[in-house]
Protein backbone atom coordinates (compact mmCIF):
# COMPACT_ATOMS: atom_id res chain seq x y z
CA UNK A 1 0.00 0.00 0.00
CA UNK A 2 1.58 3.34 -0.78
CA UNK A 3 0.75 6.15 2.00
CA UNK A 4 1.18 10.12 0.77
CA UNK A 5 2.06 12.00 2.93
CA UNK A 6 1.21 16.23 2.83
CA UNK A 7 3.36 18.86 4.07
CA UNK A 8 6.57 17.22 4.53
CA UNK A 9 9.97 18.83 4.90
CA UNK A 10 12.68 18.37 3.19
CA UNK A 11 14.55 17.35 6.33
CA UNK A 12 12.15 15.15 7.57
CA UNK A 13 11.25 13.12 3.87
CA UNK A 14 13.97 10.96 4.42
CA UNK A 15 13.19 9.95 8.03
CA UNK A 16 9.63 9.21 7.17
CA UNK A 17 10.67 6.72 4.22
CA UNK A 18 13.24 5.07 6.62
CA UNK A 19 11.06 4.57 9.00
CA UNK A 20 8.18 2.93 6.46
CA UNK A 21 10.87 0.98 5.01
CA UNK A 22 9.37 -2.67 5.34
CA UNK A 23 6.15 -1.67 6.35
CA UNK A 24 4.37 0.42 3.43
CA UNK A 25 5.59 2.58 0.39
CA UNK A 26 5.08 6.82 1.22
CA UNK A 27 5.61 9.51 -0.96
CA UNK A 28 6.20 12.53 0.46
CA UNK A 29 4.78 15.75 -0.76
CA UNK A 30 5.91 18.74 0.44
CA UNK A 31 2.17 20.66 -0.38
CA UNK A 32 -0.30 21.08 2.04
CA UNK A 33 -3.52 19.33 1.77
CA UNK A 34 -6.31 21.88 1.25
CA UNK A 35 -9.71 21.81 -1.05
CA UNK A 36 -7.02 22.65 -3.97
CA UNK A 37 -4.76 19.76 -2.93
CA UNK A 38 -6.97 17.29 -1.86
CA UNK A 39 -7.76 15.42 -4.81
CA UNK A 40 -4.38 14.19 -5.59
CA UNK A 41 -5.15 11.76 -2.39
CA UNK A 42 -7.86 10.14 -4.92
CA UNK A 43 -7.30 6.21 -4.57
CA UNK A 44 -4.90 6.52 -1.66
CA UNK A 45 -6.65 4.19 1.61
CA UNK A 46 -4.24 6.06 4.34
CA UNK A 47 -2.92 9.74 4.15
CA UNK A 48 -0.79 11.52 6.96
CA UNK A 49 -1.00 14.91 7.45
CA UNK A 50 1.00 17.72 9.58
CA UNK A 51 -0.07 20.25 11.54
CA UNK A 52 -0.99 23.41 8.77
CA UNK A 53 -2.80 20.63 6.65
CA UNK A 54 -6.94 21.68 6.14
CA UNK A 55 -8.95 18.66 7.18
CA UNK A 56 -12.33 20.48 7.26
CA UNK A 57 -15.67 19.39 6.24
CA UNK A 58 -15.33 20.10 2.27
CA UNK A 59 -12.03 18.37 2.39
CA UNK A 60 -12.82 15.07 4.30
CA UNK A 61 -15.72 15.02 1.88
CA UNK A 62 -13.32 14.95 -0.57
CA UNK A 63 -11.04 12.25 0.57
CA UNK A 64 -14.03 10.02 1.48
CA UNK A 65 -15.08 10.55 -2.00
CA UNK A 66 -11.42 9.63 -3.25
CA UNK A 67 -11.74 6.38 -1.36
CA UNK A 68 -9.59 7.42 1.96
CA UNK A 69 -10.37 5.65 4.77
CA UNK A 70 -7.45 6.76 7.51
CA UNK A 71 -5.87 10.14 8.29
CA UNK A 72 -2.62 9.76 10.26
CA UNK A 73 -1.77 13.38 11.49
CA UNK A 74 1.81 14.32 12.00
CA UNK A 75 1.29 16.37 15.39
CA UNK A 76 -0.31 16.45 18.89
CA UNK A 77 -2.87 18.89 17.87
CA UNK A 78 -5.66 18.40 16.06
CA UNK A 79 -7.60 21.76 16.57
CA UNK A 80 -7.53 21.57 12.18
CA UNK A 81 -9.71 18.30 12.44
CA UNK A 82 -13.47 18.74 11.79
CA UNK A 83 -13.85 14.96 13.81
CA UNK A 84 -17.85 14.86 13.98
CA UNK A 85 -17.62 15.10 10.02
CA UNK A 86 -14.85 12.56 9.64
CA UNK A 87 -16.97 10.04 12.21
CA UNK A 88 -20.03 10.76 9.90
CA UNK A 89 -18.28 9.93 7.23
CA UNK A 90 -16.32 6.53 8.72
CA UNK A 91 -12.91 7.81 9.03
CA UNK A 92 -10.34 6.82 10.67
CA UNK A 93 -7.84 9.38 12.55
CA UNK A 94 -4.98 9.22 14.86
CA UNK A 95 -2.61 11.48 15.65
CA UNK A 96 0.65 11.76 17.96
CA UNK A 97 -0.21 12.00 21.88
CA UNK A 98 3.36 13.13 22.98
CA UNK A 99 6.66 13.48 21.66
CA UNK A 100 9.73 15.11 23.42
CA UNK A 101 8.51 17.88 25.51
CA UNK A 102 11.95 19.26 25.44
CA UNK A 103 12.47 20.81 22.15
CA UNK A 104 9.24 22.90 22.87
CA UNK A 105 10.06 24.02 25.89
CA UNK A 106 13.91 24.50 25.52
CA UNK A 107 13.10 26.59 21.77
CA UNK A 108 10.26 28.74 24.05
CA UNK A 109 13.50 29.23 26.53
CA UNK A 110 15.30 30.13 23.24
CA UNK A 111 12.67 33.06 22.26
CA UNK A 112 12.96 34.14 26.02
CA UNK A 113 16.56 34.26 26.07
CA UNK A 114 16.67 35.67 22.44
CA UNK A 115 14.26 38.54 23.33
CA UNK A 116 15.35 39.21 26.89
CA UNK A 117 19.24 39.42 25.79
CA UNK A 118 18.64 41.25 22.25
CA UNK A 119 20.19 38.74 20.39
CA UNK A 120 19.09 39.22 17.07
CA UNK A 121 19.62 42.50 16.85
CA UNK A 122 23.31 42.63 18.24
CA UNK A 123 23.69 39.72 15.35
CA UNK A 124 22.36 42.27 12.90
CA UNK A 125 24.56 44.71 14.32
CA UNK A 126 28.07 43.02 14.51
CA UNK A 127 27.01 41.45 10.53
CA UNK A 128 27.62 44.86 9.65
CA UNK A 129 30.62 45.09 12.35
CA UNK A 130 28.88 47.49 14.08
CA UNK A 131 29.73 46.58 18.16
CA UNK A 132 28.24 49.06 20.29
CA UNK A 133 26.07 48.07 22.96
CA UNK A 134 23.67 51.02 22.93
CA UNK A 135 20.01 49.28 23.25
CA UNK A 136 21.05 45.76 24.15
CA UNK A 137 20.67 45.68 27.46
CA UNK A 138 18.53 42.49 28.90
CA UNK A 139 17.91 41.39 32.61
CA UNK A 140 18.74 38.77 34.60
CA UNK A 141 16.44 36.07 35.00
CA UNK A 142 17.76 34.80 38.88
CA UNK A 143 15.10 36.19 40.85
CA UNK A 144 12.29 37.16 38.75
CA UNK A 145 9.10 35.19 38.17
CA UNK A 146 7.91 32.74 35.41
CA UNK A 147 4.90 32.23 34.78
CA UNK A 148 3.17 29.34 33.02
CA UNK A 149 0.13 29.10 31.78
CA UNK A 150 -0.55 24.91 31.38
CA UNK A 151 1.85 22.91 33.52
CA UNK A 152 1.46 19.12 31.76
CA UNK A 153 4.71 17.57 29.71
CA UNK A 154 6.08 20.87 27.56
CA UNK A 155 5.56 22.81 30.55
CA UNK A 156 6.71 20.88 33.57
CA UNK A 157 10.06 20.73 31.29
CA UNK A 158 9.73 24.52 30.58
CA UNK A 159 9.14 25.00 34.61
CA UNK A 160 12.03 22.78 35.32
CA UNK A 161 14.65 25.32 33.00
CA UNK A 162 13.20 27.97 34.98
CA UNK A 163 14.03 26.49 38.02
CA UNK A 164 17.35 25.88 36.94
CA UNK A 165 17.72 29.76 36.31
CA UNK A 166 16.26 30.15 39.79
CA UNK A 167 13.27 31.78 39.26
CA UNK A 168 9.95 31.84 41.39
CA UNK A 169 7.47 29.53 39.90
CA UNK A 170 3.66 30.43 39.39
CA UNK A 171 1.11 28.22 37.35
CA UNK A 172 -2.20 28.18 36.09
CA UNK A 173 -4.38 24.82 34.40
CA UNK A 174 -7.34 23.37 35.26
CA UNK A 175 -5.35 20.40 36.73
CA UNK A 176 -2.00 21.25 39.14
CA UNK A 177 1.15 18.79 38.40
CA UNK A 178 2.71 17.42 41.73
CA UNK A 179 6.08 17.77 39.57
CA UNK A 180 6.08 21.20 39.18
CA UNK A 181 4.81 21.86 42.98
CA UNK A 182 7.91 19.42 43.84
CA UNK A 183 9.75 22.16 41.97
CA UNK A 184 8.21 25.33 44.15
CA UNK A 185 5.71 26.36 41.93
CA UNK A 186 2.31 28.22 43.15
CA UNK A 187 -0.58 27.96 41.17
CA UNK A 188 -2.61 31.04 41.30
CA UNK A 189 -5.52 32.48 39.16
CA UNK A 190 -4.95 33.94 35.65
CA UNK A 191 -5.15 37.12 36.34
CA UNK A 192 -2.56 36.88 39.33
CA UNK A 193 -0.23 34.97 37.36
CA UNK A 194 -0.18 37.80 34.11
CA UNK A 195 0.13 40.94 36.84
CA UNK A 196 3.13 39.58 38.77
CA UNK A 197 5.29 37.42 36.57
CA UNK A 198 8.53 38.51 34.40
CA UNK A 199 8.00 36.16 31.96
CA UNK A 200 4.82 34.36 30.54
CA UNK A 201 5.14 30.89 28.53
CA UNK A 202 2.03 29.16 27.01
CA UNK A 203 2.05 25.54 27.15
CA UNK A 204 -2.12 24.77 26.72
CA UNK A 205 -3.90 23.21 23.40
CA UNK A 206 -6.06 25.07 21.42
CA UNK A 207 -9.64 23.99 22.40
CA UNK A 208 -12.79 26.37 22.27
CA UNK A 209 -12.11 27.52 25.90
CA UNK A 210 -8.63 28.19 25.82
CA UNK A 211 -9.24 30.16 21.85
CA UNK A 212 -7.84 33.76 22.93
CA UNK A 213 -7.12 33.22 25.96
CA UNK A 214 -4.82 35.84 26.20
CA UNK A 215 -7.04 38.69 24.90
CA UNK A 216 -6.78 42.48 25.13
CA UNK A 217 -8.09 42.35 28.89
CA UNK A 218 -5.16 39.58 29.24
CA UNK A 219 -2.45 41.94 28.02
CA UNK A 220 -3.43 44.64 29.73
CA UNK A 221 -2.86 42.71 32.95
CA UNK A 222 0.32 42.13 32.17
CA UNK A 223 3.33 44.04 33.52
CA UNK A 224 4.67 46.91 30.70
CA UNK A 225 8.48 45.23 30.94
CA UNK A 226 7.06 41.69 30.93
CA UNK A 227 8.00 38.70 28.17
CA UNK A 228 5.59 36.81 26.63
CA UNK A 229 6.17 33.79 24.55
CA UNK A 230 3.87 31.72 22.89
CA UNK A 231 4.96 28.30 21.48
CA UNK A 232 1.97 26.16 21.60
CA UNK A 233 -0.60 27.06 19.30
CA UNK A 234 -1.45 31.18 17.55
CA UNK A 235 -5.00 31.17 18.86
CA UNK A 236 -4.46 31.39 21.92
CA UNK A 237 -2.98 35.16 21.42
CA UNK A 238 -5.47 37.76 20.30
CA UNK A 239 -2.64 39.42 17.83
CA UNK A 240 -4.24 42.81 16.75
CA UNK A 241 -4.92 43.17 20.67
CA UNK A 242 -1.01 41.94 20.88
CA UNK A 243 -0.28 45.18 18.26
CA UNK A 244 -1.96 47.25 19.94
CA UNK A 245 -0.46 46.88 23.21
CA UNK A 246 3.15 46.86 21.32
CA UNK A 247 2.14 50.27 19.60
CA UNK A 248 1.87 51.85 22.78
CA UNK A 249 5.15 50.52 24.14
CA UNK A 250 4.32 47.72 26.09
CA UNK A 251 6.42 44.90 26.60
CA UNK A 252 10.25 44.42 27.02
CA UNK A 253 10.08 41.36 24.39
CA UNK A 254 7.42 38.87 22.60
CA UNK A 255 8.97 35.41 21.30
CA UNK A 256 6.02 33.44 18.95
CA UNK A 257 6.52 30.70 17.57
CA UNK A 258 3.27 30.34 15.88
CA UNK A 259 0.63 32.66 15.00
CA UNK A 260 -3.23 32.67 14.31
CA UNK A 261 -3.63 32.94 10.77
CA UNK A 262 -0.14 30.69 10.06
CA UNK A 263 -2.16 28.09 8.00
CA UNK A 264 -1.06 28.95 4.63
CA UNK A 265 2.05 31.43 5.52
CA UNK A 266 4.33 29.03 7.62
CA UNK A 267 6.29 26.17 6.28
CA UNK A 268 6.04 28.15 2.80
CA UNK A 269 8.70 30.79 0.95
CA UNK A 270 6.42 33.93 0.96
CA UNK A 271 9.66 36.03 0.28
CA UNK A 272 8.64 36.93 -3.01
CA UNK A 273 5.30 37.72 -2.21
CA UNK A 274 3.48 40.75 -1.23
CA UNK A 275 2.25 39.60 2.73
CA UNK A 276 -1.83 40.49 2.42
CA UNK A 277 -1.82 40.05 6.33
CA UNK A 278 -1.36 43.74 7.80
CA UNK A 279 -1.43 42.11 11.36
CA UNK A 280 1.58 39.86 11.15
CA UNK A 281 3.24 42.28 8.61
CA UNK A 282 3.13 44.98 11.76
CA UNK A 283 3.86 42.51 13.95
CA UNK A 284 7.43 41.88 12.54
CA UNK A 285 7.93 45.33 12.43
CA UNK A 286 8.54 46.15 15.89
CA UNK A 287 11.74 45.54 17.36
CA UNK A 288 10.92 44.04 20.52
CA UNK A 289 9.05 40.76 18.63
CA UNK A 290 10.75 37.29 17.53
CA UNK A 291 8.34 35.58 14.84
CA UNK A 292 9.22 32.04 13.89
CA UNK A 293 7.57 29.91 11.68
CA UNK A 294 6.62 26.75 14.08
CA UNK A 295 9.78 25.33 14.27
CA UNK A 296 9.97 24.39 18.26
CA UNK A 297 8.86 20.76 17.77
CA UNK A 298 11.80 20.25 14.94
CA UNK A 299 14.30 18.54 15.98
CA UNK A 300 15.90 15.40 14.70
CA UNK A 301 14.53 13.59 18.36
CA UNK A 302 10.89 14.88 18.20
CA UNK A 303 10.28 14.43 14.46
CA UNK A 304 11.95 10.99 14.72
CA UNK A 305 9.17 10.54 17.56
CA UNK A 306 6.49 11.92 15.90
CA UNK A 307 7.26 9.32 12.84
CA UNK A 308 7.70 6.44 14.32
CA UNK A 309 4.07 6.76 16.18
CA UNK A 310 2.67 8.15 12.72
CA UNK A 311 4.25 4.53 11.69
CA UNK A 312 2.54 2.48 14.31
CA UNK A 313 -0.93 4.48 13.62
CA UNK A 314 -0.80 3.16 10.48
CA UNK A 315 -0.13 -0.31 11.34
CA UNK A 316 -2.39 -0.50 13.97
CA UNK A 317 -5.00 0.94 11.81
CA UNK A 318 -4.04 -2.23 9.01
CA UNK A 319 -3.95 -4.64 11.51
CA UNK A 320 -7.52 -3.73 13.40
CA UNK A 321 -5.77 -2.69 16.78
CA UNK A 322 -6.62 0.75 18.55
CA UNK A 323 -4.39 3.16 20.63
CA UNK A 324 -4.87 5.98 22.92
CA UNK A 325 -3.38 7.87 19.79
CA UNK A 326 -7.02 7.12 18.00
CA UNK A 327 -9.04 10.52 17.51
CA UNK A 328 -11.79 8.58 15.25
CA UNK A 329 -11.82 4.76 15.38
CA UNK A 330 -12.07 2.25 12.72
CA UNK A 331 -16.12 2.12 11.47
Amino acid sequence: MEILAFGVQADEKPLIERAFQGHHEVRGLHVFLNEDTAPIAAGHEVISTSVNCDLGAGVLESLAAGGTRMIAQRSTGFNNVELKTAEWLGLTVARVSSYSPHSVAEFAWALAMAVNRRIVRASTRTRDFDFRLDGLMGRDMHGRTAGVIGTGKIGEAFTRIAHGFGMRLLGWDVAENPACRDLGMTYVPKEQLLAESDLVSLHVPLLPETLRLIDGAALRTMRDDAILVNSSRGGLVDTAALVAELRAGRFTGVGLDVYEAEAGLFFLDKSLEAIEDDTLARLVTFPNVLVTSHQAYYTADAVGQIIDTTVANVLDYTEGRRSENVLVPRS
